[in-house]
């Protein structure tokens, strides 16, 4: 029996690729370039900032400026967290319901903690949120399973006991691994990738095609 669902929160419980997309188009306009569609920064979102970096800037971790200008999209995007994130239609809906049913949920992601708390609470989920587990919360990120299982230790639920939702191939194999249930979702970020080959124990169209699976 499904007691707890937690999720992944970039591309699955919320939309924050505008935010991030502002970021990297705010350091290419200090440089005189023009801004990146954010159909393009969009599918590279789940990556954070390695992956926008590479569509901004074409550099990657390997590369020597890589570590400054990584620095630097952080701090711009620190300082405008939410200022078009929103939850993922529906999302808000099946986070009523959980509640009303009595269904712990909470957020598990690789984001760090100093970015993904403010954001649960500027987004006004932070107190409703039954743990935050972010990508330095453990000595591993996803996909390794130590987030997934340190949360369901915070929120004393057995792991088989824990649905896992995410957008990401990483997510589910952190979720198998940690021996949880899985569910991709097709309305995340994707990263150009296809989630029937995930092997994810559900895939759903929308949020609300969870609760369906409780």
């Amino acid at each position: 029996m499904i007691a707890a669902v937690l999720f992944d929160l970039d591309g699955t419980f919320a939309d924050t690729a505008p935010d991030l997309g502002r970021a990297i188009n705010a350091m290419r306009t200090a440089r005189g370039l023009t801004p990146v569609a954010l159909a393009d920064t969009r599918r590279v979102t789940s990556l954070g900032a390695r992956g926008l970096l590479g569509v901004g800037f074409g550099i990657g971790p390997r590369d020597t400026d890589y570590d400054a200008m990584r620095a630097e999209f952080l701090q711009i995007y620190e300082n405008n967290l939410c200022c078009d994130t929103v939850l993922f239609p529906g999302m808000a809906e099946l986070v009523d319901r959980l509640e009303q049913r009595s269904v712990v949920w909470g957020i598990v992601t690789n984001k760090a903690e100093r970015l993904a708390i403010p954001l649960l609470q500027q987004l006004g989920y932070g107190k409703r949120a039954a743990c935050v587990i972010g990508g330095d919360t453990t000595a591993h990120m996803k996909p390794h399973p130590a987030p997934l299982l340190a949360a369901a230790r915070i929120i004393n639920v057995a792991p088989r006991d824990c649905l896992y939702v995410g957008d990401d191939q990483r997510d589910i194999d952190a979720g198998r691994a940690a021996e949880m249930r899985t569910v991709a979702v097709r309305f995340g970020y994707l990263n150009s990738s296809d989630p029937d080959q995930w092997g994810a124990d559900a895939i759903v169209s929308a949020p609300a095609e969870i609760e369906k699976l409780i």
